[in-house]
C-alpha cells in the first residue's frame, strides 16, 4: 500500500482527551503503510483559550475545525482519499460532517466507542446519566463552562448544553437530514461502561444500512496487556487498525472516489486547541 491509493486517515478525539494519547493508534497505522495525524481538540491542545464563561463553542463549531482539516488534507494530497477516525465525542462529530454532506465531509469513516447516550438506554433507569445532564444547565450557568472534575471536563458551556439535552431527550445535533451514506465501520468496544448497545444501535441509525459495518473489539481480540475500556484501547489499538485496513481492502475503492465531494474546497486555518486541563493524563 503506499499513501496515495491509502486514505489519510485524520483521527477525531473523544471529549477532554489531548492529542498525545493517540500516538500509538498513529503509530500502528504507519506500520500498515498509512498515514494518520490527531486533530486538536479545541480547548485541550494548545492553540486556543480553554474554556471559560469568554471561551465557548459548540458541536457545531468543533465539527468545522473538522471540516477545515478534512479540506486540508484533501488539497495536500488529492488523489487519497480522507477518512476520519472519530472516538466517541469525535465519531458524533463525523456524524455532523455527514448530515451536512458537502465539501468538509470526509469520504469514509470509522467510529470507535459512538454512541446517541440517552439516559433510557442506560441501566438502573439511567438515573445517573439523566442527574449529570441535569447538573449542566446550572453548573454552567454559574461558572460559565463545565470545569472539572465532572464529566468531559473541562468543556464550554454550549457544546456541553448540546450532550446534555441529548442524554436528556435522546435528540443529537445530528439528527436532520437523510441517512448518511458514507461508507462506515463503526467499532464497538465489548462490555464499555459508558456505550451500551442501545446506545451504540441509536447512533448507528444515522448511517444508512448499505453503507455501515458494525464490529465489536472484545478482549479476545485484544493483544497482551491491552484494554477494551472506553479510552484505553488507543493505548494499544493494533487488533482496532488491522480491522478497519482489512475493512479498507474489502471495500470497493472505485465507489468512493466516485461519489466523494469536490465543491468550493477550502483550506481556511482555523483556531485550535488550548492548554486546558485535560480528562486522561497520557
Amino acid at each position: 500500500m503506499n499513501h496515495d491509493t491509502t486514505p489519510n486517515v485524520l483521527i477525531s478525539p473523544a471529549m477532554a482527551v489531548p492529542s498525545r494519547y493517540y500516538q500509538p493508534l498513529v503509530d500502528a497505522f504507519a506500520r500498515h503503510g498509512w498515514f494518520a495525524t490527531t486533530v486538536p481538540r479545541r480547548g485541550i491542545d494548545a492553540g486556543s483559550g480553554a474554556p471559560s464563561r469568554d471561551e465557548d463553542w459548540s458541536y457545531a463549531d468543533e465539527a468545522d475545525d473538522l471540516a477545515v482539516a478534512v479540506r486540508r488534507a484533501r488539497a495536500e494530497t488529492p488523489d487519497a482519499p480522507v477518512m476520519i477516525l472519530g472516538h466517541s465525542l469525535g465519531a458524533q462529530l463525523c456524524a455532523v460532517l455527514g448530515r451536512r454532506g458537502d465539501d468538509g465531509a470526509p469520504d469514509v469513516i470509522a467510529t470507535v466507542a459512538a454512541s446517541v447516550p440517552y439516559f433510557r438506554h442506560y441501566g438502573r433507569g439511567g438515573v445517573v446519566e439523566w442527574c449529570t445532564a441535569a447538573a449542566v444547565p446550572i453548573v454552567t450557568a454559574a461558572f460559565g463552562y463545565w470545569p472539572t472534575p465532572g464529566f468531559g471536563a473541562p468543556a464550554p458551556r454550549t457544546l456541553m448544553r448540546e450532550w446534555a439535552r441529548m442524554v436528556r431527550t435522546g435528540r443529537t445535533p445530528f439528527d436532520d437530514g437523510d441517512p448518511i451514506e458514507i461508507p462506515t465501520l463503526a467499532v464497538r468496544l465489548d462490555g464499555d461502561r459508558l456505550v451500551t448497545a442501545q446506545a451504540a444501535e441509536r447512533f448507528e441509525r444515522a448511517f444508512h444500512p448499505a453503507a455501515r459495518t458494525a464490529w465489536t473489539y472484545s478482549a479476545d481480540h485484544c493483544p497482551p496487556g491491552g484494554s477494551v475500556g472506553h479510552v484505553q484501547w488507543a493505548r494499544t489499538p493494533e487488533a482496532v487498525v488491522d480491522r478497519i485496513v482489512a475493512w479498507w481492502t474489502a471495500h470497493p475503492t472505485e465507489e468512493v472516489t466516485r461519489n466523494r465531494p469536490r465543491r468550493n474546497v477550502s483550506v481556511t486555518a482555523t483556531t485550535t486547541p488550548s492548554a486546558a486541563k485535560p480528562i486522561i493524563d497520557a
